[in-house]
């Protein structure tokens, strides 16, 4: 692919359309990583990049009361619905169905990466995130990932730093 020296830097190949849109938007320059096999859990995405497996972020779409929210975690953690509905003020939170998080997001689960959707949604991001120089995300298929550090993609994200990953005995 070739591009004249007055063009921007191209958008990641990799990555998927909307995505790479969102990061030449942004005026990232990221490395986007695409691995042969889908990467679409986050055991199968530390194991593909060799990281640890709480530098994976899990973009995960819940219902809070009908309404998509977003919801950015660390890999080696599950997310505590009963402390997202506090956080919300929410009657009722539940994991959102592939439907709607292709709605929503404009992807499928397994490649939805941090920002870059269809929609404008609410998100929190998990204080964890924050235990790592460098995180790991989806960049819009389950074949593709990128590095940043966890305060770039939580703000990128339009992120509210909460703690809202279950708590271990």
């Amino acid at each position: 692919m070739s591009t004249s020296d007055t063009t921007p830097t191209a958008p990641p190949s990799d990555a998927h359309p909307r995505f790479a849109e969102a990061l030449r938007e942004l005026g990232l320059d990221v490395e986007v990583r695409r691995f042969p096999d889908a990467t679409r859990t986050a055991v199968e995405a530390a194991a593909a990049i060799g990281c640890a497996l709480s530098q994976i972020v899990k973009s995960l779409i819940f219902e809070a009361d009908g309404t998509p929210v977003l919801v950015l975690m660390d890999g080696s953690s599950r997310v505590d619905v009963e402390r997202v509905r506090a956080e919300l003020g929410a009657a009722e939170v539940k994991r959102a169905g592939a439907d709607l998080v292709r709605e929503t997001t404009g992807y499928a689960i397994g490649g939805v990466p941090p920002f870059g959707h269809r929609t404008r949604t609410r998100v929190l991001a998990d204080r964890g995130l924050l235990d790592h120089p460098v995180v790991w995300a989806a960049a819009g298929t389950p074949h593709t990932v990128f590095p940043l550090d966890p305060k770039s993609l939580i703000a990128h994200a339009g992120g509210t730093l909460v703690d809202v990953r279950e708590q271990t005995a």
